[in-house]
């Protein structure tokens, strides 16, 4: 399986939560096939809106959640 990747963001309430203000514009950014593909993609978007401290971008490891019951030892999963 591959190691499938979601990157969105959105407007927050508080930066340091992942409380997101409206569900209706979450921007996804993109599925990538693996960790640093992804990274490139949030860093490139995180860029884009960095002056605006409301707005968070985040990867979700999606194989994590299609298998939790695998154990994958490495740190970027």
């Amino acid at each position: 399986m591959s190691k499938l990747h979601l990157v969105f963001g959105g407007r927050v309430s508080d930066p340091r939560t992942l409380d997101f203000n409206d569900l209706d514009t979450i921007e996804v950014v993109g599925i990538y096939p693996d960790f640093n593909s992804a990274q490139k993609a949030w860093r490139a978007a995180a860029q884009r809106t960095v002056d605006d401290a409301e707005m968070k971008y985040v990867v979700v490891h999606l194989h994590r959640l299609l298998e939790p019951d695998l154990i994958d030892p490495s740190p970027a999963g």
